[in-house]
């Protein structure tokens, strides 16, 4: 492998390592996250103001929830060159989530929210095959839900503000190349329908496209060495998603579906990566002071073995990408302090998964095998206060 394929591989290893299905948590809120992700077709009160608008019409007065997520990506690459696997230092990550609704009227509710979506950073200064890459990546999206309830129907729209940071830095023989931090601000929206029919809710809802440019950062490293690159531009893949649930007694199922568009996201489609199918299965019972929660999440890895005509693809997705998880088993519970204020808890584990591909060596003739393992847990924790 020449240099300039290691500066690839490397540059693109900020992305990845925050995620679950893709480059996406597989929920924002505890108790989203203690159901597997669900928050299409079910509503969690204000923590749904992002997945799906519509649903905080479930809230009869105001509602605020305040949490975070403690997020520990594991994340070990083996090249094939008999140097064993080397693993990321930066495994750990605080993911914040802020969210409130009200009701105005008999009709109309609205909310605002900030919700950390993505980012981490990776370091392997202990690596010197990776250049000593040290690279941050922050993602917050901020939002105003804005829903209409009519009988059984409700419709949202809610403008999003997407918040993002990035920072390369790493080294070569000829010195250090870096830019500094640079950020971007860009626009999106979500649209979200429910109806409530007897003990059913389903619900539908559509996530824009939000393309990030991160100015001198992608351009600059690659520059650094020599190669021409003009793309700065990472997307946020559009969404568009489905989700039922039903309510028998003191019991909850639901099932939710979305599809991650990151085969048109500019950056991940660059990469090949494909379209990601997502299916999501909850179950709560919720008792008069406390629920519990059980849920499953799945979603086959987007990366593909592309075969040795595409060995650099293979090699930044795996080593750079390695957003290979599929399943993931998750637990919750809420505890009701008194009417107005409750404690949510949830525990998500992401089953390890490895991926491999043959690749070709630097003389183009021989190959080798590389490959991936990546697995992930996370604990999430939520104040939730009614007034």
């Amino acid at each position: 492998m020449n240099i300039k394929h290691l500066l690839l591989i490397s540059l693109f290893s900020f992305t990845s390592l925050f995620a679950t299905n893709g480059s996406n948590l597989i929920g924002l809120g505890s108790k989203a996250r203690g159901m597997g992700g669900i928050g299409i077709g079910y509503s969690h009160g204000a923590e749904s103001g992002l997945s799906n608008g519509a649903l905080i019409t479930s809230v009869d007065k105001t509602e605020i929830s305040i949490g975070a997520t403690l997020f520990m990506p594991d994340v070990t690459f083996d090249n094939g060159m008999g140097g064993g696997s080397y693993k990321s230092k930066a495994d750990m990550n605080i993911i914040p989530e802020i969210s409130l609704a009200t009701r105005v009227n008999e009709h109309f509710y609205f909310g605002i929210g900030m919700w950390g979506t993505a980012g981490m950073g990776v370091d392997y200064r202990s690596h010197t095959d990776n250049f000593a890459m040290v690279t941050n990546l922050q993602l917050m999206q901020f939002g105003v839900p804005l829903a209409y309830k009519q009988d059984m129907f409700s419709l949202s729209i809610t403008p999003v503000i997407q918040y993002g940071s990035l920072d390369i830095n790493y080294e070569t023989p000829a010195g250090n190349v870096g830019s500094g931090v640079s950020q971007d601000l860009a626009l999106g929206y979500n649209i979200g329908a429910a109806i409530h029919y007897d003990d059913f809710t389903f619900g539908l809802m559509y996530k824009s496209q939000i393309d990030m440019e991160y100015t001198s950062q992608l351009s600059k490293a690659m520059g650094g060495f020599g190669v021409i690159y003009t793309n700065d531009t990472l997307s946020t893949p559009a969404e568009i998603g489905l989700g039922i649930s039903y309510k028998y007694d003191k019991n909850i199922f639901a099932f939710d579906y979305k599809q991650l568009r990151f085969a048109d996201a500019k950056g991940y489609k660059d990469f090949l990566w494909e379209n990601q199918n997502v299916f999501a299965f909850g179950y709560m019972f919720d008792a008069e002071d406390y629920a519990l929660r059980l849920g499953y999440n799945y979603a086959k890895s987007p990366i593909k073995d592309r075969g040795l005509a595409y060995s650099l693809e293979n090699t930044l997705n795996l080593l750079g990408f390695p957003a290979i998880v599929e399943s993931h088993i998750t637990v919750g519970a809420t505890y009701h302090f008194s009417p107005i204020v409750s404690l949510d808890g949830a525990y998500v584990h992401a089953l390890e998964t490895k991926q491999s591909a043959d690749v070709y060596n630097p003389d183009g003739a021989t190959t080798r095998k590389i490959e991936a393992k990546h697995s992930q847990s996370s604990f999430s924790v939520q104040l939730n206060y009614l007034f």
